[in-house]
């Protein structure tokens, strides 16, 4: 073998070749020598006494070597002859024979001849015709099967041939035939020689067929030649053929011997089977073919006769009684096997190139696809199996053209046999559903479906009935799984991930182009034929399928009643709303699903309606070219013909009318096809009906129907050929139905093929998702249910992951068409299967965790879902959130998940400083009165559970309990738990806030619960989501802030002692204010606001946590001083600073807070600048803190007026905004009141540091608010409210407190008095304006005097009776220097001199020559006699009652 290997790597040379053929001719003149006959003759010297046979051995053997350069142009016919006649002589035994065979296959096998050799064709030809005419004696049965062996072996070696090409269809036929009879000798032979004949006959067919997508467009023309009719084809031999057993002489292939039959057949079948083929090869022998067809290079009329012969094998099907229970395949299925099996491999080596010969392709779409149909039911589960595969080949390469074969195959085969109440076996079910699984991994599959059959309103709904029947067998009858299940699973998983993965393509799902009809349109036949534009037939195929939906429920109400129907469908613009006979004609003919019994009922009726009707439906028939019974049956299998005569006679008489008219060179007129129709009726009630004994004889039918044809007869070979048909194949006049599913008969498949003609053409899809969108509404509810319980009950590894396969597919496929209830189901059930809805939080919970695979397969699918599909998810929310709590509370959740959640936010320079302040404070300084937080984690739980008995030995977790661990926390990593959190600002905005109620609402049921420390540990992990979520979506934060802060309301109203979750509330609303107001200046009051929940915190609660509130406060004004604008903004955070003015710790960081706002004015404001005043003041009178804070209070409060003369300039600039820049001005003048009674409040303070500076404090904002023009009203107001009142206060103090208090008090005092005199001054020009200045004047001199006569004990103070003097001497020449002071006329009243100088000498009688000479004194008065003294009108000078005048 090795050595021809190598010869096979090039044509052996010249000399090589001679030494081969040489080689071989002394091998069979060597075996003839050991043969008596042969031998005898072979010794002899006398040539004349030689045989032929060896004398052209000699002959040849004395040439070959003289060739050997010249073997190019040798004819191989020259040295092949020999072998051959011995091959062909009936002289030679089997030895002899063989060896010949065995040369013959040695000179093909080396390939000596190839295209290029001399006279090639002849040469092949001479060979198959020796080797098809082999003749040889049989000496024993060994060397027999040897002799059929290597007849098989040259054959297929022709075939294989490189120069085979160049074979005619005759001998191709031929080597077909001789195969075959191979085939059936071998059945009585050894096991190998069946085997290989049948592997032979595999492989000529492959090689047969192989070569038919090569054959050049002139032979296809020349195959396509004249068309005959379905039952008629090329090759269908007449049905009343004479079967003899043909015997053949001895050696004629095989020997004489008895059992010529097919094991497992019987002698008729096996004759039957050798005939088909035989007499068309005898045929072709004898000329009958057509020479074009027979002496051509083989081409499609060989391939014609091999399928046609292949399926005639599987015809046995007529031939044997059937019923609708019985089982169709009764006999051996070695031959349907055979069959299929070769008719198999010729469809995978022709693949679509079938399509483009029209013979072939008829041949296929009817007589093939019929017995496919057939043997589809038999109950042999490797026939099905087997029938299933060509089908599945035929989808993939002829789908085009097998529209209606398909959807019979897959509904009345498939479906029918996966429908276990119709009594197929297990296995059967089980091949079935393979086989279904097969098509649904085909990736355009269902939705060719869709298109074709769902969409189409002449067809059924496959893809409904294939979504339905896999959703229900998927469901586990009883436990565990069955092979069924799991295969119905994995079908199903093949859908919903091919639409899944079409979902990446560029294509999005076409929505329907309308809602509704407005107005009917007769769109029953309407088709579209291109399908390159896309968006103009997807949407076509949406609207049929839109009225097909509408059509479905009116079919159901047709059904039930016919009257109502037809007006319901009206109402829906299918039918017109005038009723007219055609469009009722067209639903009946063109509407799946309606009763055919009510359809019959109402074409039968006498209503004139209904006629008209019966012969529009009659009419949207096609019978051109066919026969009346084809016509007929074609007719009668769209409804059930009425039982009534009359009935049937309309019926007839329309139908008679649509075939004559279309067919008029049969028959005369219309009354001769219609009594030739009823003739039939009644012909096929005689024959097919079991209560009529005698049977209508041939003689008798044609008798009967004499002189029908317009009084003529019609021809005899007519009415025998009519009366075969309906004794072969009855007429259904009723729709035969097996156990409810209709049954595909002869006269039903005849039908088909003729309706077939007419539909719409197949679409093919090119992987787009056009219609996964409405599939997928379809499949999904029934799909989630199915793959929940089949992974309930699941348990091999396999078929869990192909469970969860499928949820995921389905998860995208809800997302990306908006299905969110979908998926919120999906979520629902598969957290069911987490096991963490309803965990118990003891060890073995969590270590069954880790063991249970399935709980972690439906973990992680739940939390991929979650991060992929989340933007979609809504109620789900819940679930998982109860999944995420149970892994937090069994502590197998990261320490920081919810910290790493809002990490990923961009920090600001500033926000990172307070990060180390912000992480330490709450945690870290918590009252000792606060509980602590229980421990977590899987190891901290065993410690808690060893210190409840600490009596025993502290027991470590086994190594199987440590692997369950990790198994768990792998788990765990996997999902991406904290991703949830972390990219939630990319969930939509209705998603985001369902998962915000859900944490608001599991976090507010664990508050309520009665386990106090898991339950708040649980709220307080909620919370910090909650918080995550908010830092995560600032942007949007408006969306949820609402919830969130109703959500810390209730938990900081509802708190009243110090714990982790009012901890957590309070720090968290700071800490999203620090992190939202730099971005957010538009929610800055929002966000600001809820920081009043603070301030309404129970004493003990706030108390417990005032200075790490306090601090982030601090570092929240830091950050965001700029963005704080609004008066409410400001009160807020000066609130929280004001309320740490007395406490302890917390003081001190909210006076540097407040520092902060108010050095240097940074960052006060006119609407914030009483707030901090007030809390300035608080910090001053405060007695916390060493006494320089006080004093550093004031000195915030005094430097302020900075900013008031700096504000009160700009209001002077402004000169476009008049109005604004006065009402401006009016508030700085009210907030430089509110300066000086803020400072005036701390001059009374008891500490004298305190009091002393607040003093000062109060001069410098007096002296300093030369850059605001006060009026002199104000000013009037100042020293009435202020400066009188506090030194009426001081003078108050004084006499009751003891001396060594007074001594503290009188520097004030004094320090009071000159604030007095420098005001008064500073202002003199204003106020000696007012009004009401004679009356601020008097009693600037009456509290003089009242300090003068102040004593203590008696006595008088020194310091103040010497500093009035000289402070009013002081006012009296500043007075008189302004014109203010002058004398006025003695005689005239109480004026304002005279009221002067009365108070003044009760202080100091001196000061009035003093300040006014006698001398100058007359001058004065002479000057001014006729002027009054008083700047104002005397009526308005105010005497005080205790003063009298002179």
């Amino acid at each position: 073998m090795r050595c021809l290997n190598g010869l096979n790597e090039g044509k052996p040379s010249g000399g090589a070749l001679a030494c081969i053929v040489n080689s071989e001719i002394s091998a069979v003149l060597a075996v003839m020598r050991r043969n008596v006959r042969w031998g005898v003759q072979y010794a002899t010297d006398d040539e004349q006494m030689e045989h032929s046979l060896i004398k052209s051995f000699k002959e040849l053997r004395k040439k070959i070597f003289s060739w050997q350069h010249q073997w190019h142009s040798v004819d191989p016919v020259v040295y092949l002859r020999p072998f051959l006649d011995v091959i062909k002589s009936d002289e030679t035994g089997a030895p002899i024979t063989g060896v010949a065979l065995s040369s013959v296959y040695k000179i093909l096998n080396l390939e000596i001849l190839d295209l290029e050799t001399v006279n090639v064709d002849n040469t092949l030809h001479l060979i198959v015709d020796a080797v098809t005419n082999c003749r040889f004696e049989v000496t024993d049965p060994a060397s027999e099967e040897v002799v059929l062996m290597k007849i098989l072996q040259v054959l297929l070696a022709c075939m294989k041939n490189r120069a085979s090409i160049n074979l005619n269809n005759h001998h191709v036929c031929s080597i077909i035939n001789t195969c075959f009879r191979i085939v059936h000798q071998a059945s009585s032979k050894s096991e190998l020689l069946q085997r290989i004949s049948r592997h032979t006959m595999h492989e000529l067919i492959r090689c047969i067929f192989s070569h038919l997508p090569d054959i050049d467009n002139k032979w296809q023309m020349l195959a396509q030649g004249s068309r005959s009719s379905p039952n008629t084809e090329v090759g269908v031999l007449a049905e009343n053929q004479n079967f003899e057993d043909k015997q053949y002489d001895n050696g004629h292939i095989s020997s004489e011997s008895d059992n010529n039959k097919l094991e497992g057949v019987t002698d008729v079948l096996a004759d039957m089977f050798e005939v088909k083929m035989g007499d068309k090869i005898n045929e072709i022998e004898q000329g009958k073919a057509t020479a074009s067809s027979t002496m051509d290079p083989y081409g499609v009329p060989c391939m014609v006769e091999i399928l046609n012969f292949l399926c005639s094998l599987l015809n046995v099907m007529e031939n044997i009684e059937t019923g609708p229970r019985s089982n169709p395949i009764a006999y051996d299925e070695d031959v349907p096997l055979f069959a299929l099996g070769l008719i198999n491999s010729a469809i995978e080596l022709g693949g679509a190139s079938f399509k483009n010969h029209p013979k072939l392709l008829t041949l296929i779409q009817d007589e093939l696809f019929y017995n496919l149909m057939q043997f589809g039911l038999s109950m042999s589960p490797l026939i099905l199996s087997t029938v299933c595969s060509i089908v599945l080949n035929l989808y993939h390469y002829l789908r085009t053209k097998l529209k209606l074969q398909l959807e019979a195959f897959i509904s009345c085969v498939l479906l029918r046999i996966l429908q276990s109440k119709y009594g197929a076996t297990y296995q059967q079910q089980e091949v079935a559903m393979e086989a279904l699984v097969d098509f649904c991994r085909q990736p355009t599959f269902v939705a060719e479906m869709f298109a074709n059959y769902d969409s189409d309103i002449s067809c059924s709904n496959v893809f409904e009935g294939l979504a339905n029947l896999l959703t229900k067998s998927a469901f586990p009858v009883n436990s565990p799984l069955s092979a069924m299940n799991t295969l119905s699973l994995d079908a199903l998983v093949a859908l919903v991930q091919g639409m899944a993965d079409r979902i990446g393509h560029d294509s999005t799902p076409f929505e329907e182009s309308e809602p509704g009809l407005q107005e009917y349109y007769p769109f029953w036949t309407l088709q579209y034929e291109n399908y390159g534009e896309t968006h103009r037939w997807v949407p076509f195929i949406h609207r049929m399928k839109h009225i097909k939906r509408k059509l479905v429920i009116g079919v159901d109400h047709f059904n039930r009643e016919p009257n109502e129907g037809l007006e319901f469908l009206q109402g829906l613009h299918l039918l017109p709303d005038q009723l007219d006979p055609e469009s009722v004609a067209h639903f009946f003919r063109y509407t799946a699903g309606l009763d055919k019994d009510v359809v019959g009922d109402f074409l039968g009726s006498h209503d004139e309606f209904c006629i008209k009707v019966l012969h529009e439906f009659a009419r949207t028939f096609n019978f051109q070219g066919l026969n009346l019974d084809t016509a007929l049956r074609i007719f009668l299998e769209t409804f059930k013909l009425p039982g009534e005569s009359q009935k049937i006679m309309r019926v007839l008489e329309a139908f008679a009318e649509s075939y004559y008219f279309q067919s008029p060179n049969i028959f005369a007129n219309v009354d001769a096809a219609l009594v030739m129709s009823y003739a039939l009726i009644m012909l096929n009630t005689d024959l097919h009906n079991a209560q009529v004994k005698k049977k209508m004889r041939e003689e008798d039918f044609i008798h009967i129907n004499r002189s029908i044809n317009g009084g003529n007869d019609l021809p005899r070979e007519f009415l025998s050929e009519l009366y075969h048909s309906i004794r072969d194949n009855e007429i259904r006049i009723v729709p035969e139905r097996a156990a409810g599913v209709a049954v595909v008969t002869r006269g039903h498949w005849i039908g088909l093929v003729h309706r077939a003609r007419e539909m719409a053409p197949f679409f093919v899809s090119d992987c787009e998702c056009y219609f996964d969108y409405y599939m997928f509404a379809i499949l999904s509810g029934p799909s989630i249910a199915a793959i929940s319980v089949v992974f309930d009950n699941a348990e091999q590894e396999d078929v869990l992951q192909l469970c969860i396969d499928g949820f995921l597919a389905i998860a995208k496929l809800s997302a990306s068409y908006n299905f969110g209830e979908m998926l919120n189901d999906l979520v629902v059930s598969l957290c069911k299967f987490t096991t963490l809805m309803h965990l118990s939080f003891v060890e073995e919970s969590i270590l069954d965790f880790g063991d249970n695979t399935k709980a972690k397969m439906a973990t992680e699918t739940v939390f991929t879902i979650a991060n992929c599909y989340g933007d979609h998810i809504h109620s789900g929310w819940r679930n998982i959130v109860e999944c995420i709590l149970s892994l937090q509370k069994i502590g197998l959740l990261p320490a920081h998940l919810a910290s790493n959640a809002a990490d990923n936010l961009d920090s600001s320079p500033v926000l990172d400083q307070a990060t180390p302040a912000e992480a330490s404070s709450p945690a870290s300084q918590v009252p000792a009165t606060v509980p602590a937080r229980k421990s977590s984690g899987l190891m901290g739980r065993f410690s808690l559970l060893l210190s409840l008995d600490k009596e025993e030995p502290a027991p470590q977790p086994t190594e199987e309990q440590l692997a369950a661990h990790r198994r768990t926390l792998k788990t765990i990593q996997n999902c991406n738990i904290d991703s949830i959190f972390a990219e939630s600002m990319f969930l939509q905005a209705e998603s985001l806030s369902q998962l915000v109620h859900a944490l608001v609402l599991a976090g507010g049921r664990s508050s309520k619960g009665n386990n106090y420390l898991e339950d708040e540990d649980t709220s307080v992990f909620c919370l910090e989501l909650l918080i995550a979520i908010t830092l995560n979506n600032r942007d949007r934060v408006m969306l949820l802030w609402q919830t969130i802060y109703e959500h810390i309301a209730n938990v900081v109203q509802s708190t009243v002692m110090p714990c982790a979750l009012v901890e957590k509330a309070v720090f968290g609303l700071l800490r999203i204010c620090q992190r939202l107001l730099p971005y957010k200046e538009n929610l800055t009051d929002e966000l600001l606001k809820s920081l009043q929940l603070v301030l309404k915190l129970d004493a003990r609660v706030a108390d417990a946590y005032c200075e790490q509130i306090t601090q982030e406060v601090m570092h929240l004004v830091k950050a965001n001083a700029m963005q704080i604008r609004s008066h409410m903004g400001w009160r807020t955070i000066i609130s929280l600073l004001s309320i740490t003015a007395r406490h302890p710790e917390a003081s001190e960081v909210g006076f540097e807070t407040l520092c902060f706002i108010m050095s240097d004015g940074s960052y006060l404001l006119p609407t914030n600048y009483v707030l901090c005043l007030n809390a300035a003041r608080q910090f001053a009178e405060s007695r916390v803190g060493h006494v320089d804070r006080s004093l550093q209070s004031l000195d915030l409060m005094a430097g302020s007026i900075a900013c008031l003369v700096r504000w009160f300039q700009k209001t002077e600039e402004a000169v476009d905004e008049e109005e604004a820049a006065m009402k401006m001005s009016r508030d700085i003048l009210e907030m430089w009141m509110r300066l000086i009674q803020g400072i005036k409040k701390v001059c009374l303070d008891s500490r004298e540091e305190v009091r002393n500076h607040a003093i000062v404090s109060l001069q410098r904002c007096l002296t300093g608010s030369d850059g605001i023009c006060i009026p002199k009203d104000l000013w009037v107001q100042c020293f009435d409210q202020v400066i009188l009142t506090l030194l009426d206060e001081f003078l108050e103090t004084a006499k009751q407190n003891s001396p060594k208090e007074y001594r503290s008090v009188e520097g004030s005092m004094i320090m009071s008095l000159k604030l007095l005199s420098k005001a008064f001054l500073q202002s003199l020009q204003e106020i000696s304006q007012s009004t009401s200045f004679c009356q601020l004047w008097l009693r600037v001199l009456s509290c003089m005097d009242n300090y003068m006569k102040m004593r203590f004990r008696g006595k008088q103070s020194e310091k103040i009776n010497e500093l009035v003097p000289e402070l009013i001497k002081n006012t009296l020449l500043i007075m008189k220097s302004g014109g203010i002071l002058v004398p006025s006329d003695p005689v005239g009243g109480d004026s304002f001199w005279q009221l002067t100088w009365l108070h003044v000498k009760n202080i100091a009688p001196s000061l009035e020559s003093e300040v006014f000479p006698s001398e100058e004194l007359e001058k004065l008065r002479e000057k001014h006699v006729k002027t009054g003294c008083s700047p104002l009108p005397d009526k308005n000078v105010h005497v005080p009652p205790n003063e009298t005048t002179a």
